[in-house]
């Protein structure tokens, strides 16, 4: 019988469903897992224990027998009375085996135990009532029987007629008869004798056969007749209780049924007695913050958060419950941490006749939690005051309407229309239209749109005020409910009709003004007035949409122009310049121009352009400014500096005065005359000589000391008068003469000699600082030349040598190897699962970790190894100087024994551990690129053998690596040559077995290899990281292809699409899928992901934020290969899935293994409990097909329906919808 292996897991979880002690064991009769029940009953948990070691030691020899013949491929099931090693002592059970696949494939058994240290209690109370009750015994409703050395020697009538014969025909009889078989009849001398021998009752129950050869069940009783004498004989009380076995068997399913349901309830679920909490299910004890029992026996007030609000609850509860009627009222409750949330809460009474006077007895109490509903009827109720408070204070008129018939509007749309708010309610609509052709007309444009859900428009529209009055406004409409129009409308309207008459007033200017009027937008022409168009010859609307480049002389004069508007116009600022600008028959034009952007808050919007004509004044200006050269170049030719002065400034100069002072030209124009005097006071000395001079009609002449622009000083002489001698104070004009040389040539000489002989000794202090600054920078040159070799030859991140590094170490050891007749060893080290890591918790986080690893790899290996780092998260050590692979093997063991600790980075412990790959030179390699391509394809192997270990390099290796290589090289070109191709497996409804949905499988067609299915690439991409963007092309091409058939008129059904571990965790995941919905426009109804379950489990929290994410999409989601992983129910039931998926190893041997039937029934069970839907992988046959459809299993997939197929013939089977 094949049997599908079945994880300890999952085995553990199946255990606590039995309420009766149990546990499973495995070939060896080695215990891998027992349920509480069977810890309680022992007082200590045998998990990894030998059962044979639970026995005492009176059975341990015969339940080890038993227990062998249960074990073992030829396994079956069994039943024996035994006897178990308590903490407080022996305890009799009966022992039930079934044999049961368990690790690794290998038979095991599970057993179920009954304590029946009761039914002894039981016989020996029955020996005590025979033998005072034996006057009485033929009027005994039970059967009694004296037997003696094998043979009955008496029985009552009662135990004539159980065993169907007739008295006499019992008398004499051997005992044996009446047992099921000789077998069961030893079985029972051996157990019963030790407790007869000793006087002590027996007790049992066991089938005995009667006369006709039918079997009942019994209760026996057994003592011996004299305790002091057991060989006297034996009396056996016989009772039937064939009724009282189907009762306690039919009230255990019961009760097994009533837990499960308590188990998986979504309501929390609590027992109260006498105003204490007797017991409650799961849920309960999550909603009240409860650890397992904990709360058991809390007073029921302390679950409320106060004592009146328990008071309140009980007035309220207590008269229904007396009189057996439900109570149920909304209420708020208090965790156990204080915390409170609310709950509708039901009541009931158990047994209303058996409560007492003083209050009610036994209730019990069912919490729905509304913490959520209540936050979302707050989260509404504020939402719709929010929107009241927007509607009351909206600056514009909004309406709701429906049936042409005004609902309601805000205060603005009244006020705007002349009503009062109240008045509005009922009104015809049309009653706000000029006239009913209007109002008709109006609907004849709006009608359509807002039936198809789309919104209408309208920038000008009439309507009239309740007084007659008409305004314009501009009118927004939209269906309250896209998908039923019926439901009305909401209407906003602004009043526009002071806008609209500014843009009358705005085009009266346009057309009146005396200047041109030009209006600019992305650099085109878009309107222009009157003025404009006489400017520039231009006739009606022919300039409209020319470029802005047609009105200047030239390109470069335009973009000169865009270069200087730009900056201001960007930022809303007004621009101001003169420009020559071209007229539409070429001729050119001055015009002085100002601009403005349309919209301040957006400059994109458009430009205005004053334009005022400035040729004639232009003329005038050149000829004034040919005037002011000639008077200029008449000055600037002088010798002496002169300048006019006024109020005590600079009016103009010449040049030979600009150069004088140390000015550009026109920098001294403006300045203020006392700049150019070293101090206030030399420049008021001279000013008081001046004013004396020109007061007395005299031109002034004088020497002083004149400071230049850079503050250097010189003597100048100066002579000055004013225009007109009669005004003083007016305007004067200056020459200025440079005299310092004059004055200094007497000290020449003597300030050269002296400025040698201090320049001699300055220049000796330059040199000997100029030689230690030498020497600093040769210093620090070499410094910087050390960073930039470690640069080069170590890795940035971890400081560990690089590759370049490496191979010059690994070519010396070499050579030192070569020397000393020793070896070397090259391990290259991966760390499993550090992607995911890094993908889920950022690179940040990554780089952390990898600093940790490269400390712990160098604490792990010798001061004469090398750890490097290659990137990513691959390293390589080199170990020198060993005589053989034993030593490389010791220091690989220690890597793995330093990396096994707990990483605790950010908050988060991390695991990660190493696959280590060995090659030993020259054994594996005689040159670098050998040795490290070996050690590679070695690292690789010990991947594919579970990672966390280590491997030596083999030839086969070295051909698997190859093979592995070329595959992934051929993969990163597939997406871009489109290889890759999609198939499509139906999904059909078992009800009905007609289409449901399909399943998308991706396929490879490699050039030269046909059609490659995905268990050979998949595990490639997945480890490479191709998985994202091909997964993201599955999608992608999915999507489509349902649209594409949806334009085609066939009816679409969901697509499943798979999602790898790597794919799920990938940080743009969620973005991904958003953008293909959007992008194709897709129903996200119509797509849904399949991922593994032990992809799910891998992040628990994490996992469910996306599952979230994605659910809040409106996609749905599936559990794949369901049953092979382990899944916590806790996060099951949290998880916001809608199918499980059944792997196909249960079922490929549905119809031929119990413990298949089993498993999948107890999935379908499960998945139902969870409101889930269960989908059965990999049907193939009709017996199959039939045992899912009893089990009540909703889908299935498989070659019995159909084999994936291309995207043509899928469209074959939505068009005929069977399969």
């Amino acid at each position: 019988m094949n049997r599908v292996p079945t994880s300890p897991d999952f085995i553990a979880d199946a255990l606590q469903l039995i309420a009766l002690p149990a546990c499973a064991c495995d070939a060896c009769g080695m215990v891998v897992a027992a349920n509480g029940a069977l810890q309680a009953l022992l007082g200590r948990d045998i998990s990894g224990r030998l059962l044979a070691d639970c026995f005492t030691d009176a059975y341990r020899a015969s339940s080890t027998s038993m227990l062998r013949g249960a074990l073992g491929a030829a396994g079956r099931e069994r039943h024996w009375d035994s006897s178990l090693e308590g903490d407080a002592g022996a305890i009799a059970v009966q022992v039930w085996s079934k044999p049961l696949l368990v690790v690794d494939g290998l038979p095991g058994a599970t057993l179920v135990f009954a304590d029946i240290r009761v039914q002894q209690r039981d016989q020996q109370a029955l020996r005590k009532t025979l033998l005072e009750q034996q006057a009485i015994l033929e009027s005994a409703a039970v059967g009694i029987v004296f037997s003696k050395g094998g043979f009955i020697e008496e029985c009552n009538i009662r135990a004539a007629e159980m065993l169907g014969y007739a008295r006499h025909q019992l008398t004499g009889m051997p005992g044996a008869v009446l047992y099921r078989s000789a077998e069961h009849c030893r079985a029972l001398g051996l157990e019963a004798a030790p407790l007869l021998s000793k006087g002590k009752p027996y007790r049992t129950e066991l089938e005995l056969r009667r006369q006709d050869g039918t079997l009942f069940w019994s209760r026996l009783h057994g003592r011996a007749v004299d305790p002091l004498n057991t060989h006297d004989g034996t009396v056996w009380i016989i009772e039937d209780i064939s009724d009282h076995r189907r009762d306690e068997d039919q009230l255990r399913r019961a009760m097994l049924e009533m837990q499960a349901v308590m188990d998986n309830a979504p309501l929390a679920i609590g027992f109260q007695r006498d105003k204490g909490v007797l017991r409650y299910n799961r849920r309960f004890a999550e909603c009240f913050g409860f650890d397992g029992d904990s709360g058991v026996g809390l007073a029921v007030a302390d679950l409320y958060p106060s004592r009146a609000a328990y008071e309140n609850v009980v007035r309220q509860a207590a008269p229904l419950l007396r009189r057996g009627l439900p109570f149920q009222g909304e209420m708020e409750m208090r965790r156990r941490d204080g915390s409170t949330f609310w709950a509708l809460a039901y009541g009931y009474v158990l047994n209303p006749e058996s409560q007492t006077d003083r209050g009610l007895r036994d209730t019990i109490w069912l919490f729905d939690d509304r913490s959520a509903q209540k936050a979302a009827e707050e989260a509404t109720r504020q939402l719709m005051l929010e929107q009241q408070a927007i509607l009351d204070n909206a600056s514009v008129g909004i309406l709701f309407s429906r049936s042409r018939l005004i609902l309601r509007c805000n205060p603005r749309f009244a006020e705007m229309f002349g009503y009062a708010q109240e008045e509005m309610t009922g009104l015809p609509a049309a009653e706000l239209f000029p006239s009913p052709a209007a109002y008709e007309a109006f609907g004849v444009q709006a009608t359509p749109l807002l039936g198809q859900g789309l919104p209408y428009e309208q920038d000008e529209s009439l309507f009239r005020r309740r007084d007659g009055s008409l305004f314009w406004c501009r009118i927004r409409a939209k269906a309250v409910d896209q998908a039923h129009s019926e439901q009305g409308a909401i209407w906003i309207l602004e009043d526009v009709t002071a806008s609209r008459q500014a843009q009358m007033e705005v085009a009266a200017i346009m057309t009146n003004a005396s200047v041109s009027i030009l209006y600019t937008k992305n650099r085109q022409i878009t309107r222009y007035n009157l003025g404009f168009a006489a400017m520039f010859g231009y006739s009606g609307d022919e300039a409209l949409g020319l470029p802005g480049r047609a009105l200047y002389v030239s390109q470069q004069s335009y973009d000169l122009l865009g270069a200087a508007a730009f900056p201001f116009l960007s930022v809303a600022k007004p621009f101001q310049t003169e420009v020559e600008m071209m007229r539409r028959d070429g001729t050119t034009l001055w015009a002085q121009l100002i601009a403005y952007v349309v919209n301040p808050d957006d400059p994109a919007a458009g430009t205005i352009w004053i334009i005022e004509d400035r040729t004639e004044a232009k003329r005038a200006e050149e000829s004034l400014r040919n005037a002011l050269l000639e008077n200029q170049a008449i000055l600037d030719s002088a010798v002496l500096g002169i300048s006019v002065v006024e109020g005590g400034h600079n009016l103009r100069a010449n040049s030979k005065m600009e150069e004088l002072f140390g000015y550009g030209p026109g920098e001294i124009n403006g300045l203020s005359v006392q700049a150019l005097y070293p101090d206030v006071a030399a420049w008021k000395a001279a000013r008081g000589e001046t004013a004396r001079d020109f007061e007395a009609g005299r031109v002034h002449m004088s020497e002083y000391q004149l400071v230049r622009k850079d503050g250097s000083r010189f003597w100048a002489r100066l002579s000055g008068r004013p225009f007109d001698l009669a005004h003083a104070h007016g305007r004067s004009v200056w020459l200025v003469d440079d005299v310092t040389a004059r004055r200094e040539a007497a000290e020449a000489v003597r300030r050269a000699r002296d400025e040698l002989e201090l320049r001699v000794q300055e220049r000796t202090a330059e040199l000997a600082g100029a030689n230690l600054l030498l020497q600093g920078e040769i210093v620090e040159r070499r410094q910087a030349e050390a960073r930039v070799h470690h640069m080069a030859y170590h890795d940035n991140l971890t400081g560990l040598p690089n590759r370049a590094l490496l191979s010059d170490r690994l070519e010396r050891a070499m050579l030192a190897a070569q020397r000393s007749g020793r070896k070397l060893a090259v391990m290259f080290i991966d760390l499993d699962r550090f992607k995911t890591i890094n993908d889920s918790l950022g690179h940040m986080t990554g780089d952390v970790l990898l600093k940790e690893v490269a400390a712990r790899l160098c604490g792990a290996v010798r001061a004469s190894d090398t750890v490097a780092r290659l990137g990513g998260d691959e390293f390589v050590v080199l170990v020198p100087g060993i005589r053989g692979s034993e030593e490389a093997a010791r220091v690989a063991e220690k890597i793995i024994e330093a990396l096994t600790p707990a990483f605790p980075l950010d908050g988060h412990v991390l695991h990660v551990t190493p696959s280590i790959g060995i090659c030993l030179y020259p054994d594996d390699g005689g040159d670098v690129d050998a040795l490290m391509r070996h050690a590679d394809a070695a690292m690789y192997h010990a991947k594919g053998n579970g990672r966390n270990n280590y491997q030596f390099f083999t030839q086969t290796m070295n051909q698997a690596a190859a093979l592995h290589f070329d595959l992934e090289s051929s993969l990163r070109t597939a997406l871009a040559l489109q290889q890759f191709e999609l198939f499509y497996q139906p999904v059909i409804d078992i009800a009905t077995r007609r289409l449901h949905g399909m399943e998308v499988l991706l396929r490879w067609r490699r050039p030269g290899h046909g059609l490659v299915l995905p268990d050979r690439f998949i595990p490639i991409m997945e480890e490479n990281g191709l998985i994202v963007p091909v997964g993201e092309w599955v999608m992608r091409q999915a999507c489509e292809q349902s649209m594409a058939w949806q334009r085609q008129g066939l009816q679409p059904v969901p697509l499943a699409v798979n999602l790898s571990p790597r794919q799920f965790m990938h940080k743009g995941l969620v973005a991904a899928i958003g953008a293909v919905v959007r992008e194709t426009g897709i129903d996200p109804a119509l797509l849904e992901f399949e991922i593994t379950e032990t992809a799910l489990m891998q992040h628990g929290e994490h996992t469910l934020e996306i599952l979230r994410q994605i659910n809040g999409m409106g996609l749905r989601l599936s559990i794949d290969d369901f049953g092979t992983g382990y899944s916590s129910l806790a996060y099951l039931k949290r998880f916001p899935v809608k199918k499980v998926k059944i792997d196909r190893a249960f079922i490929k041997d549905l119809e031929h293994s119990a413990e298949d039937r089993a498993i999948v029934s107890a999935i379908i069970a499960l998945a139902d409990s969870l409101q889930l839907s269960a989908v059965a992988e990999g049907v193939e046959t009709e017996e199959q097909f039939a045992l899912l459809q009893a089990n009540g299993c909703r889908y299935a997939q498989g070659y019995l329906f159909s084999a994936p197929v291309p995207a043509a013939n899928a469209q074959v089977l939505l068009e005929r919808r069977g399969v």
